[in-house]
């Protein structure tokens, strides 16, 4: 009996090493191509909500962190576009804390003269069939940014209409768009600080 048993012990534990092994292969083959998908997914995003004719550098690498700003609590990336060098406007991740069931991500573009050229959630928890309009494949509602100027924080129209603003709410919910108008409100007039400590940044991934 205990030989039995100490031979099925053997087996299985060759058994787990083998699962192991094999498991570490598959990532260690797989990890480039995933890692490659992500950067191409993201590319995706940020043509939506920023030209790519309008800058000449690789945003996706030109990325520092601001931690505990207006664009939420905790560390957040921003990718800065630049023409020449020059840096022109910014793509930021950041957070609406109010939405009806919880923070909702976003990513939102804007130049350094309170100018939102796009915007997009990219998680989020709302109702289905009221708060998630703020999803693209169900309404066009997050694309109505693009353009927009925020002329400051006591700008009126930087509300939704139920609030006396210029954004539609939707029906029977107003707590998703409230939240979703004042997060990218305040990541645009943060936009606007920017250009005089964008350089002086840490650089994303960089050990403190």
């Amino acid at each position: 009996m205990l030989k039995t048993m100490q031979k099925h012990g053997v087996t299985l534990a060759l058994f787990a090493a083998l699962a192991t092994g094999l498991t570490a292969v598959v990532n260690a083959l797989t990890k480039d191509t995933i890692e490659q998908q992500a950067v191409a997914q993201q590319k995706l995003l940020f043509d939506q909500v920023i030209s790519p004719d309008s800058y000449d550098n690789n945003i996706q690498t030109s990325c520092v962190v601001v931690n505990d700003s207006p664009l939420g609590k905790g560390e957040r990336h921003i990718y800065v576009a630049r023409k020449g060098q020059q840096p022109i406007a910014v793509v930021m991740e950041t957070t609406a804390p109010d939405g009806y069931s919880g923070a909702i991500q976003l990513l939102v573009a804007a130049d350094f003269n309170g100018k939102v050229l796009g915007s997009r959630v990219t998680a989020h928890h709302e109702t289905p069939g009221l708060g998630d309009k703020i999803e693209t494949r169900l309404s066009d509602w997050i694309t109505h940014f693009a353009g927009k100027t925020i002329q400051g924080n006591d700008d009126p129209s930087w509300a939704v209409k139920k609030d006396g603003g210029q954004f539609d709410q939707f029906t029977g919910a107003t707590i998703t768009p409230r939240a979703v108008v004042n997060a990218v409100k305040r990541a645009g007039l943060f936009a606007k600080t920017l250009p005089a400590q964008v350089d002086n940044l840490p650089v994303c991934g960089a050990q403190p």
